[in-house]
């Protein structure tokens, strides 16, 4: 199953699916009909059950819809904005120090401002 929103991503990571393939997944589908629907609803918290990965997942969850939303000029979902959606540790996608520089420089607004750092391309699919 392709998860249609963000919402759904968080839920199918909390039934045990790979975070990362339901986030692919989901920029699959969203790329193909950008709606803001698909950012609107607010996903589950996964810090309650699955701890530091989840607060990061938590982050990235709204980074992700701050992000679509400012390139697809969608409302910014409310609930993206959440203290509890930002990290208060830097976190960075490669656990090589001579990365860490390109990933401060590269990361896009939405994922800066929570404290993740990830490559230019992070939300892109092929």
């Amino acid at each position: 199953m392709r998860p249609k929103t963000l919402a759904a991503v968080a839920e199918l990571t909390l039934q045990g699916d790979s975070f990362e393939r339901c986030l692919a997944n989901f920029l699959d589908e969203f790329y193909t009909a950008p709606m803001a629907n698909a950012l609107g609803e607010e996903p589950k918290s996964l810090a309650a059950q699955l701890g530091e990965s989840g607060q990061i997942k938590d982050a990235y969850l709204a980074a992700t819809a701050e992000e679509l939303a400012r390139d697809f000029n969608l409302p910014f979902p409310a609930w993206a904005g959440a203290e509890g959606r930002k990290l208060h540790r830097p976190w960075f996608a490669s656990s090589l120090a001579s990365l860490r520089a390109v990933l401060l420089l590269e990361s896009p607004v939405g994922f800066r401002s929570r404290n993740l750092f990830v490559s230019e391309n992070a939300l892109s699919r092929a």
